[in-house]
C-alpha cells in the first residue's frame, strides 16, 4: 500500500507528528474495495491507533487518521482534490460496517451532498431523476431505472429551500415508496419551516404542522413506514407533529462541532455561549463539558437588547451556538456583549446557515484581533446547499459536513 508521508498532510489543528515503535497490523477485506493499516503511537501522553485508508475509488484519496477516545483528526492529503468542506473520519469508514446497500436519489440543490455521502460508504449508490418543466411551469419529472430499484432500499434526499422547489419533490417522494421498494428512507436535513410551530393570536398558521402532516402522509413501502431524518429541528415539540405512518429520525450536528472545537489550538480556553434559553435547553447536554454562558434579551424601552444572564467571557474564545441563523441580528448583539465583557476571541456554529438575502455577508473576519468587529470562525453544516455555495471559502466560514452522519443514519 502506497504510504502517506506525514510532511505532506495537512489538517486545521498544529499536531506534532509521532514516531512509530510497533509493528503494523493489516485489516482487508475481500468484500470491500479499501484496506486499513494500523499503528499504536504515542503523541504527548497518550497512546492512540493510526491508520492509512486506501480507498480504490475513482478520486484515489488517501488520508491519515489519528484516532483517540473514539474522536479522529483527519489529514487529509493536499495532493488530491479533496474538498474544502470538513468531514467525519469515523463516518468516512461507515463502508466497512455497512448492514444494507441504499439507493440515494436527489434533488438539484442536493447533488454536491449526495456525492459526498456516497464517497463515505461503499454501501450506497447514486441514483438520479430528469427534472424537467412543462410549458406552463409545472414538473415533468423521470425516475430512471425505476424497475431496477424494486427489493432494493431507496432513500431521497431533499432540501425544501423555498416553496417554489416543494411540490416537485413531495411527487417524487410519493411515487418511490409505490416502486415495490423494501424501504424508503426521506433525508431533510433542514426542516425549513420549524420557525413558524407557535399559533399566539388568533388567525395564525402554524406552518410547521402542516408541513409534518403532509410528510405524514407519504405512502408505505413494502416495508412499512417511511423513515424521515432531519437534524436539530428547531422545535422540540414538533416531533410530536408527525404521525404514525412516518419514523422520524432526529439527528444533530453538534458532534461534527465538538470534533472541530478539539481540534482548535485553544481547545482548553473554549466556553460555549447560547444566545437564548431555548438554545441552551437544546443543545447545553451535549456540550456540558464547556463552561457555559447564557445570554438573554431584555426590554429597554421600545427596544429588545441582549444581555449577559450567566457565565463569564472574560480572556475565553467564546462560541456561540444555535440551531439556525437567518438575519444574524441576534448573533451580532451577542457577539457586541460577550466582547464587552472581555471576550478574547468569538466564533460562532449553527446547523442551518439559512442567510436569506445574503445576510451572511454581516459576519466578517476578526483579522485585528478585536471580536468587536470580527469573528474568528463561523461554522454550519451543508444542509442548506445554497448557502454553502456562497459561503465557501469565505472565511469566517467554514462548512462541516453532514455526509457521514447521514451515511450513518441510512444504515439504521
Amino acid at each position: 500500500m502506497a504510504a502517506i508521508s506525514p510532511a505532506t498532510a495537512t489538517t486545521a489543528a498544529s499536531l506534532s507528528l509521532p514516531q512509530f515503535s510497533s509493528s503494523p497490523s493489516s485489516l482487508s477485506s475481500s468484500s470491500s474495495p479499501f484496506s486499513l493499516n494500523f499503528k499504536t503511537a504515542t503523541v504527548g501522553s497518550r497512546c492512540v491507533r493510526c491508520g492509512v485508508r486506501s480507498l480504490e475509488n475513482p478520486s484515489g484519496h488517501r488520508s491519515l487518521d489519528f484516532l483517540s477516545n473514539g474522536d479522529p483528526i483527519s489529514l487529509i492529503n493536499p495532493n488530491s482534490s479533496s474538498s474544502p468542506i470538513s468531514m467525519s473520519a469515523s463516518a468516512s469508514e461507515s463502508g466497512s460496517k455497512c448492514s444494507k446497500r441504499v439507493c440515494l436519489f436527489h434533488s438539484d440543490e442536493t447533488r454536491d451532498l449526495a456525492e459526498r455521502i456516497v464517497a463515505q460508504s461503499d454501501c450506497i449508490e447514486l441514483r438520479s431523476i430528469n427534472w424537467k418543466k412543462f410549458d406552463d411551469g409545472f414538473p415533468n419529472l423521470f425516475i430512471q431505472n425505476a424497475q431496477g430499484i424494486r427489493g432494493q432500499h431507496v432513500a431521497f434526499l431533499a432540501s425544501f429551500s423555498s416553496p417554489a422547489v416543494i411540490f416537485e419533490q413531495l411527487s417524487v417522494v410519493y411515487a418511490l415508496p409505490k416502486l415495490f421498494v423494501s424501504s424508503f428512507t426521506l433525508v431533510l436535513p433542514f426542516f425549513p419551516t420549524g420557525t413558524s410551530e407557535r399559533m399566539e393570536d388568533e388567525g395564525d398558521v402554524a406552518t410547521a404542522f402542516t408541513l409534518a402532516r403532509i410528510l405524514s402522509n407519504i405512502p408505505a413501502s413494502r416495508g412499512g413506514p417511511t423513515s424521515l431524518v432531519t437534524f436539530d429541528i428547531h422545535a422540540l415539540q414538533e416531533r410530536f407533529y408527525f404521525g404514525d405512518t412516518i419514523l422520524p429520525c432526529f439527528e444533530s450536528g453538534i458532534p461534527l462541532l465538538k470534533n472541530r472545537l478539539q481540534a482548535l489550538p485553544d481547545s482548553d480556553n473554549i466556553s460555549i455561549a447560547f444566545p437564548d434559553d431555548g438554545a441552551w435547553k437544546r443543545f447545553h447536554k451535549q456540550l456540558q463539558h464547556y463552561p457555559t454562558i447564557v445570554c438573554n434579551k431584555v426590554r429597554m424601552g421600545d427596544k429588545r437588547i441582549v444581555r449577559i444572564k450567566e457565565g463569564d467571557a472574560e480572556g475565553r474564545h467564546v462560541v456561540i451556538v444555535d440551531d439556525l441563523v437567518q438575519s444574524g441580528g441576534t448573533l451580532i448583539e451577542c457577539q457586541k456583549v460577550l466582547a464587552a465583557h472581555g471576550a478574547a476571541k468569538i466564533s460562532a456554529y449553527v446547523t442551518h446557515g439559512i442567510f436569506p438575502k445574503s445576510s451572511w455577508k454581516r459576519f466578517k473576519l476578526d483579522t485585528k484581533g478585536d471580536p468587536a468587529e470580527g469573528f474568528s470562525y463561523f461554522w454550519i453544516t451543508d444542509s442548506c446547499g445554497l448557502t454553502v455555495k456562497e459561503v465557501m471559502n469565505k472565511p469566517p466560514f467554514e462548512v462541516l459536513s453532514l455526509a457521514g452522519s447521514i451515511a450513518s443514519a441510512l444504515q439504521v
